[in-house]
């Protein structure tokens, strides 16, 4: 009889929360076995912000040549989109990445059984030592124990059963970004005009591809700054991107052309739905981005007392545990904040206390704080945020100064020709601690970074100020617009605040 396969940690899903948390664990010299249906990587990898960006990248290129190249000084044809290569190119990126991902798990002996990952019970005894007994069950069959268990399952495009979503000509966002999606539509409905939405149309947009939001709020992006919001649509309108507001969507079908979608006012109530006034708007293709779905079902969690609510498994907030000792997770599957970098940082806080319980390893425990995280969107302009937005500021402290900047006024955005949007700052008046900030305009999401680090660390708007920023550089969109919180803004015509 072979010896048990024993592991200081077992991690289910080698999504980014997974693969993050095998690979830290690792690095602290735990035993640790990682398990995974589908390809590493999970959804930002393999079908979300890697694939996106990498189409992004794409179109910012194509829209330089377009907008830039004459007034540049570069004479050149009219450049044409070849999707087919660009998606040959994005297919080219992620399949590197995931290659990355698993040479780092050969490199620090980390195994990877493929196939899907389940808690058969919690007490099992091996060797006199109490551990938990999982199994894989697909490529790889496989029995093992450990002492304690990450769960980082992920998420899935939300199915709503009127969508009608048949992955053909109606399609969820998995669909989208499919190796085998090489065809651009001639005309594009996106329902949702989110995050997810509002980068997708922006990327079909430039393609030539003429494109319809359906939104059921009174604004796209809603949760982002009003200002932001009215600089993207100026954005979208030269686009020629359609985006209706305040659409309750009833139904979606595929038609023999195309599909069609049937709305009313988002206002009417649902028992007056069928008799109130109806739009109809039709495409080639239609994609559903409404939201994601957390995993969780079929890990045994049920089994082991942890609550599930809505497909989330609930933790400890500060440490990630499930209410079964031993077991955590991390990621889409748990954290309100569905994004990558929150599944990266949830497996580090994880990882330390999973390890510091068993001990024997230097490592001290950590507690969550999910008080500052940044936010991105990859349109064109670009978007970072984070912290309260302005008008929640206010709500919250007594007074509130708010410093804003735009890109037509500093010289390294000019000579770029990159003079879209601005970045604001918004601080306690009373102490000059950063509450929030948001930027739209060129490298918005790397700018924003540098207030997310201020927030964490509790430096305050002058101290940010008194900070030397190269010149010349889009940097000093941060430097200007923290001075403007205290009217001190040398670009901009401002008084003094005291």
């Amino acid at each position: 009889m072979s010896e048990p396969q024993v592991y200081d940690i077992f991690v289910i899903g080698a999504g980014s929360g997974g693969y993050h948390a095998a690979l830290r664990a690792s690095q602290y010299g735990a035993k640790v076995a990682i398990c995974e249906k589908g390809k590493v990587g999970g959804t930002c990898l393999n079908r979300g912000c890697i694939p996106t960006k990498a189409l992004y990248s794409t179109v910012k290129l194509l829209e330089d040549i377009k907008q830039k190249s004459k007034t540049f000084g570069v004479n050149v044809s009219e450049p044409v989109i070849d999707f087919a290569q660009a998606v040959e190119r994005k297919n080219k990126v992620v399949d590197e990445l995931v290659a990355g991902i698993e040479g780092l798990f050969k490199q620090r002996k980390v195994p990877l059984f493929r196939g899907t990952g389940k808690i058969v019970a919690k007490d099992a005894e091996v060797n006199g030592e109490s551990l938990f007994q999982c199994s894989v069950e697909g490529e790889d069959n496989v029995e093992l124990y450990a002492r304690k268990v990450i769960v980082a399952t992920g998420s899935t495009p939300a199915q709503i059963p009127a969508f009608n979503i048949d992955h053909q000509k109606i399609l969820d966002s998995d669909d989208i970004l499919d190796p085998n999606f090489n065809q651009l539509p001639q005309t594009l409905l996106v329902i949702g005009a989110g995050v997810i939405g509002c980068e997708f149309a922006n990327i079909f947009a430039n393609m030539g591809v003429k494109v319809v939001m359906l939104e059921f709020l009174p604004s796209m992006l809603a949760t982002e700054e009003k200002l932001v919001i009215k600089e993207l649509q100026k954005s979208f309108d030269e686009l020629g991107i359609e985006v209706n507001v305040s659409q309750n969507v009833i139904s979606v079908q595929a038609t023999d052309t195309g599909v069609i979608a049937t709305t009313c006012d988002a206002s009417v109530p649902k028992e007056e739905v069928e008799n109130a006034e109806k739009r109809t708007f039709e495409a080639d293709l239609c994609l559903v981005s409404i939201g994601r779905a957390k995993v969780s079902a079929g890990v045994g969690l049920e089994d082991l007392g942890v609550e599930i609510e809505r497909g989330a498994i609930k933790t400890n907030p500060k440490t990630l545990e499930t209410a079964c000792p031993g077991v955590y997770a991390v990621g889409d599957v748990t954290s309100p904040i569905m994004l990558a970098h929150v599944a990266y940082y949830g497996a580090n806080v994880a990882v330390a206390n999973a390890l510091h319980a068993i001990g024997g390893f230097d490592v001290e425990p950590k507690e969550c704080d999910l008080s500052v995280v940044p936010y991105t969107i990859f349109t064109s302009p670009e978007i970072g945020s984070v912290g309260l937005r302005e008008e929640k500021a206010k709500e919250k402290t007594p007074k509130v100064y708010t410093g804003r900047f735009f890109y037509g006024s500093l010289g390294k955005a000019k000579a770029m020709g990159e003079e879209k949007g601005f970045m604001q700052v918004s601080a306690d008046a009373s102490n000059g601690q950063i509450l929030g900030a948001t930027c739209i305009g060129e490298g918005a999401p790397e700018l924003i970074s540098e207030i997310a680090l201020a927030m964490q660390n509790k430096i305050t708007a002058e101290g940010v100020a008194e900070t030397i920023h190269s010149h010349p550089t889009i940097s000093e969109m941060v430097l200007e617009s923290v001075e403007d919180v205290y009217g001190m803004a040398i670009h901009k015509a401002a008084h003094r605040r005291k």
